[in-house]
């Protein structure tokens, strides 16, 4: 064929190709199908973009709308070809409103996608009985009440119905007729009662998340699970199981990510783990197991992360590296092992994150951690080990530590001031509650990466060292409970991070949760990202003296700014009303003086303001935050300041104006006067000492 020939033969393509689109524009919508959407369209309450009042009557031209004609899905009950509807996606448009039980209409649709929207209510019973749909993805909605009890959905593949407000139990028809489902989620909604058998007759499963919700089980979990061999991941954290884990759990041969945290299960953990050859991800934490670990899973070849943290397990820790050459992230954390510390960890190459915390462990750090070249996150914390300057200059050796928490530890030691010490890669250091003494080390500075410090509830003395204002990513800082003496140093006005925000803070770990615990008697509040801590200056119960300097009103972006219980003198300045991120600011317990800064009013995200005890007159602010706060946050030695809530003030107080001094107080006697000051100096201190926060770091 030539050139020309074959030229010609791609004309006649062309037009061939081109009838046919115009033939196929002209195709019209199902009637069904558009009475059906149609019928959607009513029950939702808003307006559903790309589908406005002039609308097409073919609704295959519609937003979110895919269609295919009668002939190409092999439907020939008609002699003029139409088009079907195969796809209705608008996932994410803020759709309000019920479900129309018209969608179960459409018996050609394949995948039905209206995740993340406002709808409510019921689910439509029909929906569950579409013959030819692959995907159903309702998740994220406000769907409440219980899944229709008769499903068949025998063409289904995926279906998600994750995070709403359903409840009830599994409806034993699940998986009837769904041989082809490989993907169940049910996760975050208020499910109860337990698996029902027939859940092992979804043979294709390989994904089931059944996380976040009130199932329980009597003696184990279902023997149904353990017949779906072609799970990959298996989710069912944060539920109400129990029992023990049975030795079936190995007949799941093909898990790659195994979640069981966070539910009621005891006795030991079956070893079973050699017949798991593909398992990557264990997680278990926050359950009732005991005993030691079973050394299949402390050999594990393909383990990548390990988190048992938060049971009873206990005995000696016995991890063979030379086996777990995967293993990237290992939590033990809150057990009851003791012993050494595992001299052979740093031998297990690939090993980033480990969190041995709070257990009984003894002795030293051992010296074989100077070759721990992969260790970006460790935690010892509450672990009973001593020797603080051992520990310091082994550590300094592993060149990606990023986050170190020994809080807890080296009881009455001193903080070492060894000039040799390093760390240049360090992000998150928190050496807590350890009773430390000396003063902050000049090492301290070379660590210029600083993001979160924490060195609080120690014995440290001395004044804080200028350096502190250079570094430039530092947005979390707590030295309270020392004894530090001295002036605030002006450089920490300065801090860029606090300023501007132009850093990059990354999390060292989303495997290991930083938890604050305010109070030994309250709950903890976790944040699982070191980028989700508020910004904060904590100074509390120290000795420090002198001016809160203006220049604090630089950090607009500081959430949380604490001062009280020092010996701080002088004005509030009124350029504190720049901190426009400020949500607590206390200054109580300090000898300020003067007014409260009209100007705070425009602190629009305060929640918490407290002044008390100190030397402050004049009228409290009215407007804003202030007319939420209670007088507590006023009281105790500011006899000359009035106004807010409860505080009255006399007819002739004058205008709140610096200049005009404090207007007179109420007389007394000098010897009244001389008690009721010792009095509230007593009951100062009383304060400052019992209604301290007390924060614990624990892992």
């Amino acid at each position: 064929m030539g050139a020309q020939d074959f030229w010609v033969v791609i004309i006649v393509i062309g037009f061939c190709f081109q009838a046919q689109v115009s033939s196929s524009q002209n195709l019209t919508c199902n009637p069904n199908d558009l009475k059906a959407l149609e019928d959607f369209m009513k029950g939702i309450e808003t307006v559903i973009e790309g589908w406005g009042n002039n609308l097409s009557s073919n609704c295959c031209e519609w937003a979110g709308i895919t269609c295919n004609s009668s002939s190409s899905l092999g439907l020939n009950d008609s002699s003029i070809d139409t088009y079907r509807v195969v796809k209705l996606e608008l996932p994410k448009k803020r759709l309000a409103g019920n479900l129309s039980e018209s969608l179960g209409m459409l018996d050609q649709i394949r995948t039905l996608n209206l995740s993340h929207n406002f709808l409510k209510h019921s689910l439509p019973i029909p929906l569950f009985h579409l013959p030819n749909l692959e995907l159903l993805d309702l998740s994220c909605n406000d769907f409440s009440g219980p899944i229709p009890a008769d499903i068949d959905l025998p063409s289904i593949q995926s279906l998600d119905i994750s995070q709403n407000f359903l409840n009830g139990s599994l409806p034993p028809s699940i998986c009837n007729n769904s041989t082809q489902l490989r993907a169940l989620n049910l996760a975050v909604n208020y499910f109860t009662g337990v698996l029902p058998p027939g859940l092992g007759n979804c043979s294709a499963l390989e994904d089931l998340d059944l996380s976040t919700n009130a199932l329980t089980c009597t003696g184990g979990l279902s023997q149904g699970l353990f017949r779906l061999q072609k799970l990959t991941r298996l989710s069912i954290q944060d539920n109400k199981f129990s029992g023990r884990l049975s030795k079936e759990i190995g007949n799941l041969i093909n898990l790659v990510r195994l979640d069981i945290s966070t539910n009621l299960f005891s006795g030991t953990i079956p070893d079973v783990f050699h017949r798991l050859r593909r398992l990557q991800y264990f997680v278990a934490h926050s359950n009732n197991f005991d005993g030691q670990m079973p050394p299949s899973l402390s050999a594990s070849p393909t383990l990548s992360l390990l988190n048992v943290r938060n049971n009873s397990l206990q005995g000696s820790i016995d991890l063979n590296c030379s086996a777990m050459n995967s293993v990237a992230s290992i939590d033990l954390g809150s057990n009851r092992f003791y012993g050494p510390i595992p001299s052979n960890l740093p031998s297990c190459r690939n090993l980033n994150n480990l969190n041995l915390g709070r257990n009984n462990f003894s002795g030293q750090i051992p010296e074989s951690f100077k070759n721990f070249h992969s260790l970006s996150y460790l935690s010892l914390s509450n672990s009973s080990i001593s020797n603080i300057s051992s520990a310091l200059k082994i550590l300094q050796h592993c060149q990606n530590l990023t986050t170190l928490v020994l809080t807890l530890n080296f009881r009455d030691e001193e903080l070492p001031a060894d000039p040799t010490l390093h760390f240049e890669r360090l992000k998150v250091l928190i050496i807590a509650n350890c009773r430390l003494t000396g003063s902050l080390p000049q090492w301290l500075s070379s660590s210029s990466r600083l993001q979160l410090l924490d060195l609080s509830w120690n014995r440290l003395e001395g004044t804080i060292p200028v350096w502190f204002g250079n570094f430039s990513n530092l947005f979390y800082l707590d030295l309270s409970n020392n004894s530090f003496t001295g002036e605030i140093p002006r450089s920490i006005t300065g801090l860029r991070s606090l300023i501007d925000g132009r850093i990059s803070i990354e999390d060292p770990s989303l495997d290991f949760p930083l938890v604050m615990k305010r109070n030994e008697s309250a709950r903890g509040l976790q944040y699982n990202q070191v980028w989700s801590f508020p910004s904060t200056l904590e100074l509390s119960n120290n000795n420090l003296s002198g001016p809160i300097w203006p220049e604090f009103g630089k950090l607009r972006l500081l959430h949380v700014f604490y001062l009280k219980c020092n010996n701080l003198s002088g004005p509030i300045p009124s350029n504190l009303s720049g901190m426009t991120s400020l949500e607590t600011l206390d200054m109580s317990g300090n000898r300020l003086s003067g007014i409260i800064p009209p100007s705070l009013v425009n602190l629009s995200f305060l929640s918490k303001f407290n002044v008390a005890d100190n030397e402050l007159h004049g009228m409290i602010p009215a407007g804003g935050q202030f007319w939420t706060f209670s007088s507590s946050s006023f009281e105790g030695g500011n006899n000359n300041l009035c106004g807010g809530l409860t505080l009255p003030c006399p007819p002739e107080v004058p205008d709140d104006d610096p200049s005009l001094g404090p207007w007179p107080p109420r007389e007394s006697n000098k010897y009244t006067g001389m008690i009721v000051g010792m009095a509230v100096g007593f009951v100062f201190g009383i304060t400052c000492f019992i209604g301290i926060d007390r924060y614990v770091w624990t892992f």
